[in-house]
C-alpha cells in the first residue's frame, strides 16, 4: 500500500521508516517542514511542506491509502506553533484524507492528555485533562479524529508512554551526556516512583499491528508502553552503571525543585517542560491491556 507518514524527519519518523522498510512496505512518502537527511533517502518520497499548508497537505495524501500522523509541535514551541500545528494541522490531513477516501489513519497522541493524574494505571475512558498548551491541543486533536471515525473513517489513536531509542533522546540527552562525563544525576524526589517508559521500536510495532489488523480491532484508542519497567532511580542509576564511572543519583527534595523549576520555565530558561518536571517524581504509568 501506499503510506504517509507525516514528520517523517523526525525521531519518531525515521524509526517508523527503518521498521516498514525492513518489513518490506517500500512506498513510503514523508511530508516534513525539515530536510530529511538520512542514508534512506533514496528509498522513500520525500515532499518538504508544512501540514498547516492546505495544499501542501492535499498533495501529500493524494493516492494515498495509510497515513501514520507523527507530525507535532513539541511542548516547548510557541503557543501558536503548538495549536496551529497539533490541531489545525491534523484538521487539515484529516479532511483531505476523508476527501480522498485514505484507507486509514493512524493519530499518534501522547499520555499528556491525562494531565497531572491523581491515580494509576491511567486508562483509555479516563478524564483528559491536559498540562500546558501541547497537553490541551492533543486533546483537541483527538476529538478531531473522533469526529471523522464518527463520519466512517478508520482512525486508530495511539497514546504512547515517553519513548526513547536511535537518533533522538529529547529530554534524556542530557542525561545521557551527564554520564557519559562522569558526572552523577541529579533526581527530582528520591527517585522511588515507577515510571513507564516506551521503546520506540515497541512503539513502531503498535503502529504497523494498527495497519495491519482488522479494521474492527483497531479503529479504537490504546495506550502504549513498557509492560516491564521499575523506578525512576533503577533505570538511571543503570545508565550510570554502564558508563562504568561509579556515580550515583543524587535525590533532591521534590517541592523545592519543582518550585525553581517553575521559576525557571516562566523566565524561559528551563531544560524541562511542564508535564516533565511536574510528573518526574511522580508514579507515571498507563495500563495497556486494551492494546
Amino acid at each position: 500500500m501506499k503510506i504517509l507518514i507525516t514528520g517523517g524527519s523526525g525521531f519518531l519518523g525515521i524509526n517508523l521508516i527503518r521498521h516498514f522498510l525492513n518489513r518490506g512496505l517500500g512506498d513510503i512518502r514523508v511530508l516534513d517542514f525539515a530536510d530529511f537527511d538520512y542514508p534512506e533517502k533514496n528509498k522513500i518520497d520525500f515532499m518538504k511542506g508544512d501540514i498547516r499548508d492546505r495544499q501542501a497537505a492535499a498533495r501529500a495524501v493524494e493516492g494515498v491509502e495509510l497515513i501514520v500522523h507523527a507530525a507535532a509541535a513539541l511542548p516547548l514551541y510557541k503557543k501558536e506553533d503548538i495549536y496551529s500545528t497539533d490541531v489545525d494541522g491534523t484538521r487539515n490531513l484529516l479532511e483531505e484524507a476523508f476527501n480522498k477516501k485514505a484507507d486509514r489513519f493512524i493519530h499518534i497522541s501522547s499520555t499528556a492528555v491525562y494531565g497531572i493524574p491523581d491515580h494509576h494505571p491511567l486508562y483509555e475512558d479516563d478524564r483528559l485533562a491536559g498540562v500546558g498548551h501541547y497537553g490541551n491541543a492533543k486533546i483537541s486533536a483527538e476529538k478531531a479524529c473522533l469526529e471523522y471515525r464518527g463520519k466512517g473513517m478508520c482512525v486508530p489513536i495511539l497514546r504512547p508512554k515517553s519513548f526513547i531509542g536511535p537518533e533522538r533522546l529529547g529530554v534524556f540527552a542530557l542525561l545521557y551526556d551527564w554520564a557519559n562525563d562522569a558526572r552523577n544525576f541529579p533526581m527530582i524526589g528520591s527517585g522511588n516512583n515507577r515510571y513507564q517508559l516506551l521503546d520506540v521500536e515497541d512503539l513502531c510495532e503498535s503502529i504497523y499491528l494498527c495497519a495491519a489488523k482488522d479494521k474492527d480491532i483497531v479503529n479504537d484508542t490504546f495506550n502504549i508502553g513498557a509492560k516491564e519497567f521499575t523506578t525512576m532511580k533503577e533505570d538511571w542509576q543503570a545508565v550510570l552503571d554502564e558508563a562504568g564511572h561509579g556515580k550515583r543519583i543524587i535525590p533532591f527534595p521534590a517541592q523545592p525543585a519543582v518550585w525553581g523549576l517553575r521559576i525557571l520555565e516562566f523566565l524561559r530558561l528551563s531544560p524541562l517542560y511542564k508535564w516533565v518536571y511536574e510528573t518526574a517524581w511522580r508514579d507515571s504509568f498507563v495500563a495497556i491491556d486494551k492494546a
